[in-house]
């Protein structure tokens, strides 16, 4: 029998609060329990208000839990300042959302070779062939000199996503990844993930409202008033 991997993420009776103004605090999430192996393909679903976004904040590192324990490849996360939980971010991370984010005044190559020159503090070729490598992956070579405003919103997506992969990180988080496009484009959209999940192993853990989108995934984690729903 196939022994399974230890997780690559894991949540641990993660609870969070936002204060609303002393004395009044409000609890988005109850006691959270989550693990995610390498190599899965996810989808994160759930009505509005549930705390998805929330859930995404703290696996991404963004904010951390009032309480419990958010574990990446082992690690305590709890235990690092602010300095080493960036570098874990950027290092093990990588980041899709809805609204593409690119940096309008460089090329779509240059965009995605941003992760690693915020790493190295400069640009180097290695970067700049890496780059050239995820956009070859995501069927835009021929556009690697174009800048956002010359390309299409799927296009832009894509450069999006070669960006996440820039540091090769071992979990994507993708936020609506195909939230703003149209049916065709969100289907190649997705097909583009799941061509990078099976040719790299990187998983990745998808919020989505798009029902075909989370039936396409192998896991639905179903997120309701802060509560993970038991699978059936």
């Amino acid at each position: 029998m196939a022994e399974v991997p230890a997780p690559l993420l894991r949540l641990e009776d993660v609870h969070k609060s936002y204060n609303l103004g002393t004395p009044v605090e409000a609890e988005v999430l109850h006691g959270i329990d989550l693990a995610l192996h390498p190599g899965e393909f996810a989808a994160l679903i759930g009505p509005s208000g549930s705390g998805k976004s929330t859930l995404l904040n703290i696996v991404g590192l963004l904010e951390r839990p009032t309480a419990g324990r958010v574990l990446i490849g082992g690690r305590d996360t709890g235990a690092l300042d602010e300095a080493s939980l960036t570098a874990l971010r950027g290092r093990t991370l990588g980041f899709v959302f809805q609204f593409h984010h690119l940096l309008p005044a460089f090329t779509a190559l240059e965009n995605v070779m941003m992760p690693t020159i915020i790493d190295r503090g400069f640009a180097d070729e290695a970067g700049r062939a890496r780059a050239a490598e995820l956009l070859a992956l995501v069927h835009l070579s021929e556009h690697a000199h174009k800048k956002p405003t010359q390309l299409s919103g799927g296009q832009q997506q894509r450069v999006a996503i070669a960006r996440a992969l820039a540091m090769n990180p071992a979990l994507v988080l993708a936020d609506e990844p195909t939230g703003n496009l149209d049916t065709h484009t969100a289907n190649d959209i997705f097909a583009v993930l799941r061509d990078v999940n099976r040719d790299y192993g990187t998983a990745f853990f998808i919020v989505t409202h798009d029902p075909r989108i989370a039936q396409g995934c192998d896991r639905q984690v179903e997120l309701v008033d802060g509560w993970i729903v038991p699978a059936n």
